[in-house]
């Protein structure tokens, strides 16, 4: 065991939290799950493993509720979801050092979040209707976002998100929806890419206490979003979450 019981107590609360806040627009809450887990865990390895593996919790009901609510459009995703699972793949296969890691991560979510802030405070781009794109776009987003989530081990949703609102994509609660599913696909892909290198490492008395707490707050946090958000509120929390986690993680390794 590589806690003590009251570290590992208060980590579950931690992860307890961010799982509520993230499932509530359609995240997993990887980035800020890599954030944390890098001040506790002196292993770079089981950093990105048991952010895979609380991600993939997270997401999991949360799709499953988002397609029972009629939200999820297999069709509409599928370019997504082809081109992001192999390039997912092949990130998770790449062998960073921590620093370059976390500084790739951290720059990648502000920008995405700063996207998102201005699209979110623009009136005119926010009100505009939804918008069709041809699947070479598409397409080429999967495979994009797919590679740098296996890069930095999280499951993509939270760069996915921020563009496809600034571009007017869908309605909000498609595209949570999306990012759900899209940080599914790519979480099983990325574990399986670690595995593949030899480089998944889980915790198992730590993994099953973080497990059980990011369970309970996705199912929290998904109900939210179902119920009492509305689209606006999606991207606020959303912007807000990318912009904080992409500072903090810039500043602690600057």
């Amino acid at each position: 065991m590589v806690l003590t019981i009251p570290e590992l107590s208060l980590l579950m609360l931690g992860f307890l939290v961010i799982a509520i806040l993230y499932s509530s627009v359609g995240f997993g809450g990887g980035s800020s799950y890599l954030a944390v887990l890098a001040l506790v865990f002196t292993s770079f390895f089981a950093i990105r493993s048991t952010a895979l593996v609380c991600n993939l919790v997270v997401v999991s009901s949360s799709s499953f509720l988002y397609w029972k609510n009629g939200h999820l459009d297999f069709k509409k995703f599928l370019p997504f979801i082809l081109t992001s699972i192999p390039c997912a793949f092949i990130g998770a296969r790449f062998r960073l050092s921590e620093h370059t890691f976390f500084i790739i991560l951290g720059i990648a979510l502000i920008i995405s979040a700063l996207a998102l802030v201005y699209q979110t405070m623009n009136t005119k781009q926010s009100t505009k209707p939804k918008t069709s794109y041809s699947s070479t776009i598409t397409y080429l987003l999967g495979a994009g976002i797919g590679f740098l989530s296996g890069l930095v081990g999280i499951g993509g949703g939270i760069f996915l998100a921020p563009i496809l609102n600034h571009m007017s994509w869908d309605k909000s609660i498609k595209i949570a929806a999306l990012a759900s599913f899209f940080i599914l696909v790519n979480s099983v892909s990325g574990i399986t890419g670690l595995i593949s290198q030899g480089t998944f490492s889980l915790p198992l008395i730590e993994a099953v206490g973080l497990i059980t707490a990011v369970f309970i707050g996705g199912q929290i946090g998904i109900r939210l979003s179902l119920t009492k958000l509305t689209g606006t509120s999606i991207k606020v929390v959303t912007a807000i979450l990318v912009l904080a986690v992409g500072i903090r993680v810039v500043l602690a390794n600057i």
